[in-house]
């Protein structure tokens, strides 16, 4: 899901975009179905001691069980879904929020040794949806093959490249999204909307599903979409040291590792790490893409042009020929590399419009007719991907929800929660920003059998590939642990067919003891 950042961080981090949604009309799912459980039915399996709640909290109806059976492989699946919610409490042991999820398990296993992985996006304010029925689920919505900017056109259909083999998968919604909702909304912003109130939320929803569903001998996975990276950091953390829960691996999609590399007008670092990302969608266009043109691209980055960017700015001929390298390497105009002095903000509306036509910061390489070609602020600038065909995950979300998975309410299922992303405090412990990668190295070093699993889209330039690899080139322990993946895509690589069942084939091989 792509990924957004809050008004406060803007000016500091240069807008950093959030969640990938695509949201389209929902046809009913073609997967056996045998019955869902009625309300009633699920209504006795409640306690008898069982919260009630006002306002939008109780039109959440009650958990939804349904069966079905999809075709992976050339083999029948057979498995449950549950659609319901979780209550969680304050500590005065008072309800605070309402936390939505959907659980798909395979049938026929035994629980206690079969992995679980626990499922989020970022933002953040975005849903599951995304990785739900974008990458992971046992259905997907997937775009015409002709035009992948037709959200209308997007249908929904059995998933063949579903993570379900390998993991049971329970997709959480963060409070303020999907169907997740707090108690007390006037006090939501304070409980749920940080850094750190968001991770010791997951992290008690995780351990309080693990209990209710006899769980606690799984293996346990967690898996972060955009944001999710730096949430996944943070709820291993939090599991770890607040529920006593000790992971067995974490995996990354397009992640955020760290929001201090993400400012790319005054951090040279952050600026190289975008670079190959640019210099990828160039070659693409050319039909030059390949290892090695990536990994020459890679060693300019973090060599002569890291270096002119933390020197003392180039004047005349230097400066000339620093700009042609960079305009030749971008496919961008050298006047529009001079203009943005060698750093080139894939943000702005310069980069972005190019021969009538606007680029996505979320994958290059896909575009729309440019709406104002004779130039605009960059606010007027939309993004295809946050505001045109992404839009479509969560229209089919809602359509099948209620008419697959018998979780039917009047609420807006909320893909993308702008008002939660407005208010998000990324504070840490006594930090402005929190800090991620020393957080990532004490896991590492705390649990040595912890595994990461990293996957970038090659044209995603909101959380460019060489981040992920830069971050995992400086971790000192476990170095050996983290297994990083690339593939043709960009922010959402999952939503072309070949990378999405590539991202499954390399995931199961991953989680394979």
């Amino acid at each position: 899901m792509p990924f957004l950042l809050s008004p406060r961080l803007t000016v500091s981090l240069r807008g950093f975009l959030a969640a990938t949604c695509l949201m389209a009309a929902a046809p009913a799912m073609a997967v056996d179905k045998p019955g869902a459980q009625s309300s009633a039915e699920a209504a006795k399996d409640k306690k008898s001691d069982a919260p009630s709640f006002t306002g939008k909290a109780a039109l959440l109806p009650a958990d939804s069980v349904t069966h079905h059976s999809t075709t992976v492989g050339g083999s029948k699946l057979s498995y449950t879904a549950k659609a319901g919610t979780l209550t969680l409490r304050d500590e005065k042991g008072e309800p605070s929020a309402r936390m939505f999820y959907v659980a798909y398990t395979l049938d026929g296993q035994e629980p206690g040794r079969r992995p679980v992985s626990f499922f989020f996006n970022g933002g953040p304010g975005g849903a599951t949806a995304y990785l739900n029925l974008g990458a992971a689920g046992p259905v997907a919505l997937t775009f015409p093959a002709g035009n992948p900017t037709d959200g209308a056109g997007a249908k929904l259909a059995p998933n063949p490249d579903t993570w379900l083999p390998g993991t049971d998968m329970v997709f959480v919604d963060a409070i303020g999204t999907g169907y997740s909702l707090p108690v007390k909304p006037e006090d939501a912003a304070k409980s749920f909307y940080g850094t750190k109130q968001d991770a010791r939320t997951f992290a008690r929803a995780i351990n309080l599903w693990l209990g209710e569903n006899n769980r606690h001998s799984s293996p346990v996975w967690l898996a972060g979409e955009s944001y999710g990276g730096i949430r996944s950091i943070e709820v291993a953390t939090a599991l770890q040291e607040q529920q006593n829960v000790i992971l067995s691996g974490i995996i990354m999609v397009s992640p955020a590792l760290e929001m201090k590399l993400l400012d790319t007008g005054s951090n040279p670092l952050a600026a190289a790490m975008v670079l190959p990302s640019l210099e990828a969608v160039a070659l693409d266009n050319q039909h030059r893409l390949s290892p090695a043109a990536i990994e020459d691209s890679w060693h300019y980055a973090f060599g002569p042009y890291l270096t002119t960017l933390a020197g003392d700015p180039p004047e005349g001929d230097a400066a000339a020929a620093f700009y042609t390298e960079v305009a030749k390497r971008t496919g961008l105009p050298e006047d529009i590399v001079a203009r943005q002095r060698g750093t080139p903000d894939p943000q702005s509306h310069d980069v972005r419009s190019r021969n009538g036509r606007l680029i996505s910061v979320y994958d290059g390489t896909l575009t729309i007719a440019d709406p104002f070609p004779e130039g605009t602020d960059n606010s007027d600038s939309p993004d295809p991907t946050l505001f045109g065909f992404g839009r479509a995950y969560g229209s089919a979300f809602e359509g099948y929800a209620a008419q697959d998975l018998g979780f039917r309410t009047d609420l807006n299922y909320e893909l993308l929660n702008l008002e939660v992303n407005r208010q998000w405090d990324y504070r840490g412990e006594g930090e402005l920003i929190a800090s991620e990668v020393p957080a990532l190295r004490k896991l590492l070093a705390l649990n040595p059998t912890l595994r990461v699993f990293i996957a970038n889209g090659y044209f995603d330039l909101v959380c460019p590939f060489a981040s992920s690899r830069w971050v995992a080139s400086h971790i000192p322990v476990g170095k050996d642990r983290i297994s990083l993946h690339v593939y043709p895509g960009g922010h959402m690589l999952y939503t072309r067919p070949q990378s999405r069942a590539a991202l499954a084939r390399d995931v199961r091989a991953f989680m394979t003891p």
